[in-house]
């Protein structure tokens, strides 16, 4: 069977970013897609929001400990920007500059989701922050995890043991299938960028679906010479 042979980009890194729901496998299939493309010999870097640097982590245990939820959505909104304004400046922009690919475990489409459908927080709050935060940055693909709601709750509790849930793993189902809502939504209205994949199935398979959304998108392949 003949083989592609990877053209690997040259400049400027690519931003991929990974949504999903509470327990969608986001973690897990970041971490596969970071040691196929080590194979490959690209050089990629993993990062998280909120958190992924010094200055957004110590925001990251603000929000999930629920001091956010207590100051109200606007508020948690500006917890969730100053953390980005630091992540971006700190981690992702200098990585990318450098030819590095950035996975990022959530972005800008979580605060649109959490926050803007589900805490209410006008559009253009949201936009603001988006414009002093991040600018122009965007994300060359965003791969948004879907799974039943009722299944995400299932593999959270798993995850989370005897652990006290988080900030969001509390809310309840009623907040998570509009959780679900969003992200379609945000995926239908940005087809070039951002690809909806079913995460009900076992870690390999849906990697596989990464993978191939990823190559379809983002990686020029080409047939060895003298192959067909």
């Amino acid at each position: 069977m003949n083989q592609a042979t990877l053209q690997r980009p040259s400049g400027r890194g690519k931003f991929i970013t990974f949504e999903g729901g509470e327990g969608s496998g986001k973690s897990t299939q970041i971490k596969k897609l970071a040691e196929r493309l080590a194979a490959t010999k690209l050089r990629a870097i993993v990062t998280r929001e909120p958190g992924g640097s010094p200055g957004a982590e110590i925001m990251r245990h603000l929000v999930l400990s629920g001091m956010g939820k207590l100051l109200g959505p606007d508020a948690e909104t500006l917890l969730f920007a100053a953390a980005r304004d630091d992540h971006v400046r700190t981690v992702i922009q200098p990585a990318l500059s450098q030819g590095t690919w950035v996975l990022c475990d959530r972005f800008s489409d979580s605060t649109r989701a959490y926050q803007g459908r589900l805490g209410q927080v006008a559009p253009g709050v949201l936009n603001a922050m988006q414009r002093v935060t991040i600018g122009d940055l965007k994300p060359d693909l965003t791969i948004i995890l879907d799974i039943p709601v009722d299944v995400g709750h299932q593999r959270a509790a798993a995850r989370r043991g005897s652990g006290v849930p988080d900030r969001f793993e509390a809310e309840d189902l009623q907040f998570h299938q509009g959780l679900r809502d969003a992200y379609k939504q945000i995926a239908a209205e940005e087809p070039q960028r951002c690809v909806l994949i079913d995460a009900n199935a076992d870690a390999d398979t849906v990697a596989g679906r990464v993978w191939a959304a990823l190559r379809d998108h983002l990686l020029a392949t080409k047939s060895p010479a003298g192959t067909a």
